[in-house]
């Protein structure tokens, strides 16, 4: 996989091993996090920091 600055809902699905449904309620959830502090979001992409931050216990996954 690509280092992109946004993971998308399939890239959370296959990095998290969960359906595809389930990614998208977990980005749908970080995004919403994100705009209450003020962020702009992308609907169906999370930032991937974030993203590594709040779900892979701040790991980088290089």
């Amino acid at each position: 996989m690509e280092k992109t600055l946004f993971v998308t809902a399939q890239d959370v699905s296959e990095i998290m091993g969960v359906s595809l449904s389930v990614a998208y309620k977990l980005v749908a959830s970080l995004n919403k996090e994100l705009k209450a502090k003020g962020f702009y979001t992308i609907s169906g992409k999370v930032n991937r920091r974030y993203f590594e931050e709040k779900c892979l216990y701040g790991s980088s996954s290089d």
